[in-house]
């Protein structure tokens, strides 16, 4: 059994694989890593092998932790990738990245592939039919946006996301909701239509925290996958066993 750690900003993922099917998911606080890793292995101490994806906010005392129960491969630009690399510079790409590329890599096989993912930033990832990860865009995410307008500004409020009536805000927040989710979902329409004129049968995945709300405003049909990252850390994990 695999054990797939996602450490985020604030929260963790937590999943557990037997082979590609996925047995046990969990999200929890930063600070609950080690508590709820130990309470894993009790439930399931076939698990033999993990791997962790982190941005640098889980300690290397917190990884080496894991090792007392499993062998433990910390993802990084060292790790090897079923697919070609095409990035220019390999040992910037996030780890998330790779792990979106991979899970495009196995979900879409000789296809060509657009992994979008709504998280703090919003993402762009394209595997060709080649089998290739070609890179893609970076740009703010949904929470970001709001918050750089309040913060960069005197007096715009600090908005949740919500929904918008009319794309023409007649208020100062209905304006702004408007100007962040009107004109996200325009980006990533006009982001699908470039990669759809290059790129034939194009296939795009969604996913990340905003994915769902993001989703079901936009124009182009996209396939919507909440643990899409999870199973490219999985399908990393097994890959780089041999």
């Amino acid at each position: 059994m695999n054990l797939v750690v996602d450490a985020g900003n604030t929260f963790v993922k937590l999943a557990v694989f037997e082979k590609t099917k996925e047995v046990s998911f969990q999200v929890f606080a930063l600070e609950d890593f080690c508590k709820k890793s130990k309470e894993i292995f009790k439930v399931y101490p076939e698990i033999s092998h993990a791997i962790v994806s982190s941005v640098g906010f889980l300690s290397e005392k917190e990884i080496a932790m894991l090792s007392v129960f499993c062998k433990v491969h910390v993802l990084s630009h060292q790790s090897k990738v079923p697919f070609k690399n095409s990035y220019a510079t390999p040992q910037t790409l996030g780890v998330d990245r790779m792990a979106l590329a991979a899970a495009a890599f196995y979900f879409n096989p000789a296809g060509n592939t657009l992994v979008i993912d709504a998280g703090t930033c919003l993402t762009y990832d394209m595997v060709n039919d080649y089998g290739e990860y070609l890179g893609g865009a970076i740009s703010p995410g949904v929470a970001m946006r709001y918050r750089a307008m309040h913060q960069q500004t005197s007096k715009l409020p600090l908005l949740e996301k919500g929904e918008i009536i009319d794309f023409i805000g007649n208020s100062t927040e209905s304006s702004m909701h408007s100007g962040v989710v009107n004109g996200i979902c325009n980006e990533i329409d006009g982001v699908i239509s470039q990669y759809k004129q290059r790129f034939l049968n194009l296939t795009v995945i969604f996913t990340g925290g905003d994915a769902q709300f993001l989703s079901e405003r936009v124009k182009n049909t996209i396939f919507a996958h909440s643990k899409f990252l999870l199973l490219g850390l999985n399908h990393l994990l097994e890959y780089n066993k041999r």
